[in-house]
């Protein structure tokens, strides 16, 4: 699968619950980097369609982490006040046909510009969880993933770390210009 991957490249996003229903879409992300463990997009201003037909377009530009082990995604969101941090539990991704496929599993962290941070999407998590049947192995691994995450984030490691963000945006207005 990496040996196919191209930087600079477009790729779309289909982001799916656990019953197979896709949740949302995103037409665009540009690969900037590849690494080990996960591979590092940028988009700025894409089409986000949602499951019931609606689409809308990001605001500001964002820098994605999809990671091939870990249970979560990242988006780093390049705002006039900071850098935000939306982290979705999701299952690690695979790619097909030219499009990042992942399961959203409802719990979020929103990170914020001062470090600080909250987890959103309890009730929704609780209310999947019954009325999709997650397993019990597969709720441990998702509240571990969790955990992970906002250790990540009190450490200020990987993507969290200062400038990081930054440092993929102005790669991705790099190859942008280059088109």
């Amino acid at each position: 699968m990496r040996e196919n991957l191209i930087i600079g490249k477009k790729y779309g996003i289909h982001g799916y619950k656990h019953d197979g229903k896709i949740h949302r879409s995103w037409d665009e992300a540009v690969l900037l980097e590849i690494h080990d463990d996960y591979l590092v997009f940028g988009n700025e201003k894409t089409k986000v369609t949602e499951s019931d037909g609606r689409t809308w377009r990001t605001k500001e530009p964002a820098v994605l982490y999809f990671f091939y082990n870990n249970w979560y995604n990242i988006i780093g969101q390049y705002k006039k006040n900071g850098i935000y941090y939306y982290c979705n539990i999701a299952s690690p991704f695979i790619i097909e046909e030219d499009t990042i496929k992942y399961i959203d599993y409802d719990l979020d962290l929103r990170v914020f510009p001062d470090g600080s941070f909250k987890v959103l999407d309890r009730g929704e998590y609780k209310y999947h969880k019954k009325i999709m049947h997650y397993s019990n192995e597969l709720d441990i691994i998702l509240k571990s993933e969790l955990t992970n995450l906002i250790n990540m984030v009190r450490k200020k490691e990987l993507v969290f770390a200062p400038g990081v963000v930054k440092k993929y945006y102005e790669l991705y207005e790099g190859i942008k210009q280059g088109e």
